[in-house]
C-alpha cells in the first residue's frame, strides 16, 4: 500500500521541471487566476459558468484566465454540451496545493469558498443541473 502510495506521487512529479515550475509561478502572479486555481483544487472540475458566477466575473476574462492556466499546463478541460469543465493536471497537484497552503486563510479565497458551497447547497451549479459526474471528486 505505502509502495503505491509513493508511486502514485512520483509518477505525478515524473514530468514536472523548471520550465512547468515557471509557468506556475507566472499563473500565481495574477489574482484572479490565483482565485480560479482555488476553486478548482479545492472543489475539484468546476464549470466555467460557475467560475463566473461565483466570481463575479465576465466570461471574457474567466475565458481569458483558463486559457492562460490551460496553456501554461497547469489545467486541462473537457466539453459537455455548451459547459466547458476544467481541472487540474495530475502532474502540477502537489505544488498547487502546496502554494495554497500558504494562502489558505486569505479573506478573498474564504470567500469565494463560502459562496461556492452556498450555491452548492442550493444546486446552482453546472455540475448539479447536467447530473453528471466530475472527473475528480472535490478535495
Amino acid at each position: 500500500m505505502v509502495f503505491a502510495i509513493l508511486a502514485a506521487r512520483f509518477m505525478r512529479l515524473k514530468h514536472f521541471n523548471i520550465d512547468l515550475g515557471s509557468q506556475i509561478f507566472l499563473a500565481c502572479s495574477d489574482t484572479s487566476r490565483l482565485r480560479i486555481l482555488n476553486l478548482i483544487l479545492t472543489n475539484g472540475e468546476m464549470c466555467i459558468t460557475d467560475l463566473e458566477h461565483i466570481l463575479e466575473f465576465t466570461q471574457t476574462k474567466t475565458s481569458r484566465h483558463l486559457l492562460y492556466l490551460k496553456n501554461s499546463g497547469i489545467l486541462t478541460s473537457r466539453k459537455i454540451n455548451q459547459w466547458a469543465f476544467y481541472q487540474l493536471k495530475e502532474e502540477v497537484f502537489d505544488i498547487t496545493r502546496q502554494i495554497f497552503q500558504f494562502l489558505s486563510r486569505d479573506p478573498v479565497l474564504q470567500k469565494d469558498q463560502q459562496v461556492f458551497q452556498t450555491l452548492y447547497t442550493n444546486r446552482e451549479l453546472s455540475l448539479n443541473k447536467l447530473q453528471i459526474k466530475p472527473l475528480s471528486q472535490p478535495r
